[in-house]
């Protein structure tokens, strides 16, 4: 398991919630949904990603630290 790789798809995720946070300030109805979606889909191709260097289990927990740190 390479340590910097997990790292790196960690932030990614991180950083995608955090521009997910952004949706509340500006967006039309529409654009809100659509840039959600688009985030949501971007977390779950990390989470693939992931899970080739972790156990889905350790995945997934990092999916869940990362999600609840950004709510």
């Amino acid at each position: 398991m390479s340590q910097s790789e997990v790292a790196r798809i960690r932030q990614q995720i991180a950083d995608e919630y955090q521009s997910a946070q952004f949706v509340f300030s500006g967006f039309t109805p529409h654009g809100k949904h659509q840039y959600l979606t688009d985030r949501q889909e971007r977390i779950a191709l990390h989470f693939e990603e992931l899970q080739k260097h972790l156990t889905p289990e350790q995945a997934m927990e990092i999916l869940i630290e990362e999600s609840t740190h950004h709510s």
